[in-house]
């Protein structure tokens, strides 16, 4: 069987790796390959590889590095159906929502060409007498992401190119689950020009997420996945000096105003809430429905769940493809369970779906809750499946406080015709991303992607100037040149004026 293997130092290797994974294919069932779990030896010698290869590629011009990243976003492009098609054949969603998953990951490296630009620092003539003051960004070093399944490509790439223009070497650990994906990237990054060791892929499970944590010599850890997860790899990443992002879970709730377009607002929650399968972070799981919409909302979007096309990712007229793996799909199932047993409206059950010639296939129909409570699981917790829930409010001020009220912070949206609620909205609730008759409001790439609450662990967002403070250490300079120099000592403490 097809063994996939770690890539440090500008080759593939199997390492020291004694231990294997499956990587199942989702719409079947079956293990399409193996994948190389790795140790914390292999976690040292790729920080080797990347710590001997720093020197020399921080001292690269930025202009340099910005070309490197001009040719990889060709490459990308050039490959895109390619890197859909592992996409798919690992994780399962369907072809359309992978080359989607491709280009949002390009814009990122788009964005990174810009590094003359981004890491220009500032300059003040006569700060003081005969003085001049400037500052400047420097790169960090090593470091390293660690990445989830549901974004095999757009995730990691929404940290390497960042961290590579900015000077940085970057070791990626991608979840095991579909791991292919990455050495394609590698393949890529190394054809567009960048030299080896300064990019390297270890794969794993938590024996390499810890060594990553642990290695003194990687400065930085970039982190997307739930919020446990987060908030260890964060606790973890700062007790041993490092800096960290890691953005965790999210239970986004779209509010539903009694004056919105109401054809174009389910329009708009099919696609958010069961667009790849659910397994979104920035998927809406909670529809609030504000006065009396809530009827029509249900009426509406019922008979549009249950005429879901669902199927193989390969084939782009289905709509949904299957869940990841068989843990999760019985993750998701649990869920649905624990809502009927709560006393929740089941409007849509998804559960036992069999698709004929792929009954072993992870796949789930669209769910529908209606009459979900507070104090339910299913409105509390992250499902990460294609379950909608569907919350009653009397009023708009319910609404609100019902996002600002639950633990994560991730992204939310409102759908109404009046400026008026959807400006107060966008001011006053508690999230980092904001959508106004937007589904998912996820960022371009010259903005930032973050959440609040425990939706985000680390003060920086993802990408965007946010990613460039990240991945740099400020550095001020006051300069005064001999010629300047006044005669005798000063006690004192300089004012510069």
């Amino acid at each position: 069987m097809d063994k996939i293997q770690h890539y440090i130092g500008g080759r593939l290797t199997s390492g020291t790796s004694t231990r294997f994974g499956n990587v199942f294919q989702p719409a079947d069932g079956s293990v399409a390959r193996q994948v190389t779990l790795g140790t914390a030896a292999d976690v040292d010698a790729a920080v080797r590889a990347a710590t001997a290869a720093f020197p020399k590629w921080a001292a690269t011009t930025p202009l340099a590095r910005a070309r490197v990243m001009f040719r990889f976003r060709d490459l990308i492009e050039q490959n895109a159906k390619k890197l859909a098609a592992i996409i798919t054949d690992e994780h399962g969603k369907v072809l359309s929502d992978a080359l989607g998953e491709v280009t949002r990951g390009m814009e990122v490296v788009e964005y990174a060409t810009a590094a003359p630009e981004l890491l220009k620092g500032d300059f003040t003539e006569q700060a003081g007498r005969d003085i001049d003051a400037y500052s400047m960004r420097q790169p960090l070093g090593v470091c390293a992401g660690i990445t989830p399944f549901n974004f095999p490509v757009m995730v990691p790439l929404w940290m390497l190119p960042m961290a590579l223009a900015c000077g940085n070497c970057f070791i990626l650990k991608p979840s095991e689950r579909d791991p292919s994906a990455s050495l394609l990237i590698a393949e890529l990054l190394k054809e567009a020009g960048l030299p080896d060791g300064v990019f390297g892929v270890v794969h794993g499970d938590k024996e390499v997420v810890d060594a990553i944590l642990e290695h003194r010599g990687i400065h930085a850890v970039s982190f997307v996945g739930s919020t446990p997860i987060a908030e260890y790899i964060y606790n973890t990443g700062i007790k041993h000096g490092k800096r960290v992002q890691a953005l965790g879970g999210a239970k986004n709730h779209a509010v539903i105003m009694p004056d919105c377009d109401l054809e174009k607002t389910v329009d708009a929650l099919m696609g958010a809430a069961y667009g790849s399968a659910g397994e979104r972070c920035m998927a809406i799981s909670v529809a609030v429905a504000v006065g009396g919409i809530g009827d029509k909302l249900v009426e509406t979007l019922a008979p549009r769940v249950r005429a879901l096309k669902i199927g193989p990712g390969t084939d782009n007229t289905n709509e949904m493809g299957p869940l990841v793996t068989r843990v999760h799909l019985d993750k998701v199932t649990g869920y649905i369970d624990a809502g009927e047993a709560e006393g929740a409206q089941l409007v849509v059950d998804g559960r036992g779906l069999k698709l004929q010639g792929y009954e072993e296939g992870n796949f789930i129909g669209g769910t529908l809750f209606d009459h979900v409570k507070p104090e339910m699981k299913i409105y509390k917790e992250e499902i990460f499946g294609p379950v909608l829930s569907v919350v009653r409010a009397d009023t708009f001020e319910t609404a609100l406080d019902l996002v600002n009220t639950h633990e994560f912070g991730n992204g939310t949206a409102i759908f109404t015709r009046d400026g008026d609620s959807a400006r107060d909205f966008a001011h006053r609730v508690q999230a980092g991303m904001i959508g106004i008759n937007v589904p998912i409001p996820v960022p371009m790439a010259f903005h930032s992607f973050g959440g609040w609450k425990r939706s985000l662990f680390g003060d920086h967002h993802m990408h965007g100037p946010e990613g460039v403070r990240f991945f740099t250490r400020y550095k001020a300079v006051t300069s005064r040149w001999p010629t300047g120099i006044r005669a005798g000592a000063d006690f004192i403490m300089p004012t510069l004026g």
